[in-house]
C-alpha cells in the first residue's frame, strides 16, 4: 500500500534513523563548541544544568508536551521533538537541534511502549546522567508482554494513563523546583478536573452507545472507543496490514468494505496521518453506505490543548454516533 509511514512495529531502527541519529551527534558536539551555534531551548538547564530555576522539559511529541506544560506552568520551558499533525511520527528524522535540547533537558517525557524509540536513542546519546525519564507506558502499568498479546501504544487516548502521567510530572517537578509546589499542585488538581470531564463524557455516551460496532484503520483511537464501549469490528487483518504499512490482501479489503455496505457498521474512525489506496478505499465504501466517518490523529493539532483535543474528539464521536 502507498501510504505515509513506514512499519510501526519495527523493533530497530532503520538505517536512516542510526545515520541520522549519528550525525546527529557528531553535530552536536559542533554545536556545543561554537558560540553562533543554534541556542537550546529557553529556560534548558534548570535544576540538573544548574544555576537557572526554569526547568527544562524535552518531549517526543507535543501531545507530551503540552500536558507537561499546563502541568509545569510558569516552571517549565518545554521543547517538543514532533509537533506537525500532518506527519507521521514514526518516519522521524533526528536533528542535531533536537539532539541539543534533550541533552541539556531536567526531564524527559516519551511514550515508551516502542511507539517512539528514536526519542530512547537520543536520550541513550545525550550523556545526561541526570535527566528525569517519564515514560507513559512504564507509568500506566499496563501489560506490555509479547506473550500477552498486542500492545496498543497509543495511550494518549486512554484518559487513566494520561492522568497517572500527570501525577508523576507533577511530583518529579515537585522534587526538582519545591518553591513552586504550591503552584505545580493548583496546575495539576486543575488538569485532573479536566480529565474527569472528559472520562464523564466518555461514560455517558457508554451509557448511550456501549455494544455498538465500529471499524477502524488501526488501533490508534481504540483506548477511547473501548471507554465508550465501543465493538471494534475491523477485521485483524486489514488494521495489523495498515499498522504494518503493508497491503491486505484484497479479500480481507472487501471484507472490510463489507461491513458498510451490508449495513453492519455505521461509524469508521481513521487515523488521517495514515493514509492510502486501501484506507481511502474503504473511507469511501463508508460514505458511499452513509456511514459517519471520524478521522483522529496521533499529535495534537494546531492551537489546540489535550483536553481541548480529546473533548473534540468526543464531539466528532457523539455527533457521529446520533447520526
Amino acid at each position: 500500500m502507498s501510504r505515509t509511514r513506514s512499519d510501526s512495529r519495527a523493533t530497530k531502527l532503520p538505517p536512516r534513523m542510526v545515520v541520522s541519529l549519528a550525525a546527529a551527534a557528531a553535530s552536536l558536539l559542533m554545536l556545543s563548541g561554537c558560540a553562533g551555534g543554534a541556542s537550546a531551548p529557553s529556560g534548558s538547564g534548570g535544576a540538573a544544568g544548574g544555576g537557572h530555576s526554569t526547568i527544562s522539559i524535552v518531549t517526543s511529541t507535543n501531545v507530551y508536551g503540552d500536558i507537561a506544560a499546563q502541568i509545569g506552568g510558569a516552571a517549565v520551558s518545554v521543547t517538543s521533538i514532533i509537533t506537525d499533525p500532518s506527519k507521521d511520527p514514526h518516519e522521524f528524522t533526528a536533528d542535531a537541534q533536537n539532539q541539543l535540547a534533550v541533552s541539556k533537558a531536567d526531564i524527559v517525557v516519551e511514550n515508551g511502549g516502542g511507539y517512539d524509540d528514536f526519542f530512547d536513542a537520543m536520550v541513550a546519546s545525550a550523556r545526561n546522567p541526570d535527566v528525569v525519564v517519564v515514560n507513559a507506558a512504564t507509568v500506566s502499568g499496563k501489560d506490555q508482554h509479547p506473550a500477552n498479546g498486542s500492545f496498543n501504544e497509543h495511550l494518549w487516548y486512554d484518559i487513566p494513563t494520561v492522568s497517572k502521567v500527570a501525577d508523576e510530572l507533577a511530583v518529579r517537578l515537585t522534587a526538582l523546583v519545591p518553591a513552586d509546589s504550591a503552584a505545580i499542585s493548583s496546575n495539576a488538581a486543575v488538569f485532573q478536573h479536566k480529565l474527569a470531564s472528559l472520562e464523564a463524557t466518555e461514560a455517558q455516551l457508554k451509557s448511550t452507545y456501549s455494544g455498538t460496532p465500529v471499524a477502524i484503520t488501526e488501533p490508534v483511537p481504540l483506548y477511547m472507543l473501548d471507554a465508550i464501549g465501543l465493538v471494534n469490528v475491523t477485521p485483524e487483518k486489514f488494521s495489523a496490514a495498515v499498522e504494518g504499512g503493508t497491503d491486505a490482501a484484497p479479500d480481507v479489503v472487501a471484507e472490510t468494505e463489507a461491513l458498510f455496505t451490508t449495513g453492519e457498521v455505521r461509524l469508521f474512525v481513521y487515523n488521517s496521518q495514515t493514509v492510502g489506496p486501501q484506507t481511502d478505499a474503504v473511507r469511501a465504501s463508508a460514505i458511499a453506505a452513509g456511514a459517519s466517518t471520524v478521522p483522529v490523529t496521533e499529535t495534537l493539532p494546531a492551537g489546540s490543548t489535550f483536553t481541548g483535543w480529546m473533548a473534540d474528539t468526543l464531539a466528532a464521536l457523539s455527533s457521529a454516533l446520533a447520526g
